[in-house]
């Protein structure tokens, strides 16, 4: 008995898509030389979450420095007294001398950085408004070359560095040219108040615990509050970098419980040979 061959039908379905077998009955399979997976217009991007101007950005950092040195360099202060000495009065009063030393030392740097940073970028600004208004024709092909380097073609750059410069020429040559924007200079007495004000509350944390803890755990205690007031430092600075946190907190308390061993330790042996 012969057997009969199967015959389809044109037009019916088959293959593995074919219904009456597993998986996705009468469904294609996608493509992924030409299927992409659709995304929401609404995803978030990291871009889109709020921003701080490069200004205020700056001196908030320069407080988060200036926070994390006076947690660390008062906490290597006091526990090093400490181990040296169990005098409350001396304790407290190098904690004091130590914070008011360190807080002004830290505004007077910070003052003294930024202006330098600041001067530099006032002089390099006048010098481009200086090119911009004896050769702006030069100054314009100039701009254009940049945005071609970037990629865009020539009669494009062109057309972009015209209405850039037509709109205000100074603010467009200093970001492409100096990389500098001529509304978020740096204030030098921000971050000097920034750096004055966060050192004192960062410094203040370990001076207060040292003195209010019993003797028997004062260095313990101080090294608590130091590893908590590290961690809010560091989860503060990874937060304005827009970086994960858990390295700049392990930086953070990682280093300042190196510090407070290394300078407890010094006292120790400063106490004994006394």
């Amino acid at each position: 008995m012969g057997v009969v061959p199967k015959t389809r039908t044109p037009g019916s379905p088959s293959g593995p898509n074919s219904p009456g077998r597993p998986g996705r009955p009468g469904r294609p399979e996608p493509d992924p030389r030409t299927d992409t997976p659709s995304e929401p217009e609404d995803a978030p991007h990291w871009h889109d979450e709020p921003t701080i101007g490069g200004g205020r950005l700056n001196w908030l950092r320069a407080g988060v420095l200036g926070a994390n040195d006076g947690i660390v360099s008062l906490a290597g202060l006091v526990i090093g007294v400490a181990g040296a000495t169990t005098d409350h009065r001396a304790i407290l009063f190098s904690g004091i001398a130590g914070l008011a030393a360190g807080a002004l030392s830290m505004a007077v740097g910070e003052y003294v950085s930024v202006s330098s940073q600041t001067d530099t970028e006032k002089s390099m600004l006048a010098q481009e408004a200086d090119a911009l208004a004896r050769m702006p024709h030069a100054e314009l092909a100039e701009l254009a070359a940049i945005y071609v380097g970037k990629g865009l073609d020539p009669q494009t750059a062109a057309t972009v560095a015209e209405q850039l410069t037509a709109h205000n020429a100074l603010a467009a040559h200093a970001e492409v040219e100096l990389r500098i924007d001529p509304d978020e200079l740096t204030s030098p007495w921000q971050a000097a108040f920034a750096s004055l004000v966060a050192f004192t509350l960062g410094a203040l944390v370990p001076v207060l615990v040292i003195v209010i803890a019993a003797p028997e755990i004062r260095v313990f205690a101080t090294a608590l509050a130091v590893v908590l007031a590290l961690a809010a430092t560091g989860l503060t600075s990874a937060r304005l970098s827009l970086s994960p946190w858990p390295r700049p907190l392990l930086r953070n308390v990682i280093g300042g419980l190196v510090a407070m061993g290394i300078t407890h330790w010094i006292g120790i042996a400063i106490g004994r040979l006394a």
